[in-house]
C-alpha cells in the first residue's frame, strides 16, 4: 500500500515539475486516499494517547493489558447490545449456552432500549418457577444497580455454584413498585422439544430453545404422530432462540421450495440465502404457531418464514425483535470478539430487527372463566357409573380390575401425553390456537 502511495505522489511531482496537467480523477483518488489514512492515523494517535494517560494518572495502577482490554470491551458493547469483546470465562460461558446443559437461573436476557430485559425464562427452570416473566426489565442482580451494566457482566453475576441463592429486582409492567426475586441456582439441563396430543387429531410441539435437538425431536415426533394427525400446533412462546441450521431445518419440514430467511451484511462475502431443500419436506399439514414478546432469534425466524409462505396462522403477541446475525471470531487462546455482522430477513423481505413478527390473530394471556356451579350427568355415564357399582359387589371385580389396570399402564408406556381441557382453560391463548386448528381441519377437508 505504502509503496503504491509512494509511486502516485512521485507521478505528481514529475507531472507537476514538467508542467503536465494530472488527470482530474486521478487527483481526487490520491487525495480521497489521503484524506483517509491521515484520518485513521489521527484516531489511533487519539486511542494511544488516552490510553498512554490511564496508565501513567489513574489512581489504581493498571497494566496496559488490562486498559487495552477494558477498552476493547467499551468499544464493542457501544456498538450494539450483541457485540461483546470475550475473555476467558465469557469466552466459556458462550461455549456452552448451546449445549442443552449450563449451571445457572434458566433465563435469557437481551438489552431493549438500553435497559437488560428478560426475553424469556426457559420452561421449568428455576428462574422460570420463580415466576420470571419475558419482558421483566432487571434492575439490581444481588443489590448491584444494572444501569450501564453489559450483557455479559450481567451474565456472569447471574451464574454461579448450583444450590447458591441470589436476588433478582426487577420492573414489570403494570406493577407499581419493583418485584424482588429469590432464586436458587441449578443445573440447567434443556428439554428444548416437548410433544402432546389435543384431542384426537391435533399434535401439540412446544420448542423452549433451538439447540442441536430440536430438527431430530421434530423429526421424531412427526414420524410417529403425523400420519394420525390432522393439524399441528406449534409453540414458540418463551423461545429466545438459537441455532440458525435449526430454525431453517424446521421451517423446511412444512416448506418444500423458496426462500426461509437470508442474511445481508456490509460485505458481500456474509451474505447468504437458505433456501428449503425438497428432500428434507415432511408434511403439509396445517400449522398454528404460537408467539409472545419472548419469542427472539431463531424463533422469529420460524414463525416469520411460515407466516409468510402462507404455511401457518401466528397467535399470540408481538415477539421480540431480535434479528441479527453475530459471528465468533477468535483472536487469541480464550479471547475472541462476537461481532454483529448481518441482519436477518424473511422471504417477503422485510426485517425482524427491532420490529419483531405481528401475529395474525393478536390474544393476550390469560385463563377462560368457565361456570361450574351447574350439575350435569349424562345417561351414558349415568349408567357407566351403575355398572362401575355392580361391577364392584362382583367376585369377577378384583380380577377384571387388576387386568385393565395391567393393560393400561403398558398403554400409558407408549402413549403421548394428553393435554386436558382443564389445561387449555388457563392458557386462554393456546385455547384459540385450539379452536383455529379444528376452523382449519374442516376447511382442508382433513376430517
Amino acid at each position: 500500500m505504502f509503496k503504491r502511495k509512494s509511486y502516485l505522489l512521485t507521478l505528481a511531482t514529475i507531472m507537476v515539475a514538467f508542467g503536465l496537467a494530472m488527470p482530474s480523477s486521478l487527483c481526487a483518488n490520491v487525495s480521497q486516499q489521503q484524506l483517509k489514512e491521515t484520518a485513521r492515523l489521527k484516531a489511533l494517535e487519539k486511542f494511544t494517547r488516552v490510553v498512554n494517560i490511564v496508565q501513567k494518572y489513574y489512581v489504581n495502577k493498571e497494566s496496559l493489558n488490562t486498559i487495552i482490554n477494558k477498552s476493547l470491551k467499551g468499544l464493542m458493547t457501544n456498538l450494539d447490545p450483541h457485540s461483546a469483546f470475550l475473555i476467558n470465562q465469557s469466552y466459556k460461558n458462550l461455549q456452552t449456552e448451546t449445549s442443552g446443559e449450563f449451571g445457572g437461573l434458566g433465563i435469557s436476557v437481551g438489552m431493549k432500549n438500553h435497559m437488560l430485559t428478560v426475553i424469556a425464562p426457559i420452561q421449568g427452570t428455576p428462574a422460570y418457577k420463580a415466576g420470571i416473566k419475558p419482558g421483566d426489565i432487571i434492575l439490581m442482580i444481588n443489590n448491584k444497580s444494572t444501569i450501564g451494566m453489559n450483557i455479559n457482566n450481567a451474565v456472569k453475576l447471574m451464574r454461579g455454584k448450583i444450590g447458591t441463592p441470589i436476588n433478582i429486582t426487577v420492573y414489570r409492567k403494570g406493577v407499581a413498585k419493583p418485584i424482588k426475586i429469590h432464586i436458587i441456582r441449578g443445573l440447567i439441563k434443556i428439554q428444548s422439544v416437548y410433544t402432546r396430543q389435543i384431542g384426537k387429531h391435533i399434535l401439540y410441539i412446544k420448542i423452549t430453545s433451538f439447540d442441536q435437538h430440536v430438527v431430530p425431536s421434530v423429526k421424531k415426533a412427526l414420524n410417529k404422530y403425523g400420519h394420525t394427525d390432522k393439524g399441528i400446533i406449534l409453540d414458540l412462546r418463551n423461545n429466545p432462540g438459537g441455532l440458525l441450521n435449526q430454525a431453517v431445518g424446521l421451517v423446511n419440514m412444512f416448506v418444500k421450495h423458496g426462500i426461509i430467511v437470508s442474511q445481508k451484511g456490509r460485505l458481500k462475502s456474509e451474505d447468504e440465502i437458505y433456501k428449503a431443500n425438497p428432500a428434507k419436506f415432511m408434511t403439509n399439514l396445517p400449522i398454528v404457531v404460537l408467539i409472545n414478546g419472548g419469542t427472539a432469534s431463531a424463533a422469529e425466524i420460524t414463525s416469520g418464514a411460515l407466516q409468510d409462505h402462507k404455511r401457518a396462522i401466528i397467535i399470540g403477541q408481538k415477539s421480540f425483535g431480535k434479528g441479527s446475525v453475530q459471528v465468533v471470531l477468535p483472536i487469541a487462546k480464550n479471547q475472541a470478539v462476537k461481532l454483529t455482522i448481518a441482519r436477518y430477513y424473511l422471504p417477503s423481505g422485510r426485517t425482524i430487527q427491532n420490529i419483531g413478527i405481528t401475529p395474525d390473530v393478536e390474544v393476550k394471556p390469560g385463563e377462560i372463566k368457565t361456570y361450574k356451579g351447574g350439575f350435569d350427568i349424562k345417561e351414558v355415564d349415568l349408567q357407566d357409573h351403575l355398572k362401575a357399582i355392580l361391577l364392584k359387589n362382583s367376585k369377577q371385580y378384583k380380577l377384571d380390575h387388576d387386568h385393565n389396570k395391567s393393560i393400561k399402564k403398558k398403554d400409558n408406556n407408549n402413549k403421548i401425553k394428553i393435554i386436558t381441557q382443564q389445561q387449555l382453560n388457563k392458557d386462554a391463548q393456546l385455547q384459540v390456537a385450539v379452536d383455529i386448528m379444528k376452523a382449519l381441519i374442516i376447511t382442508k377437508g382433513t376430517h
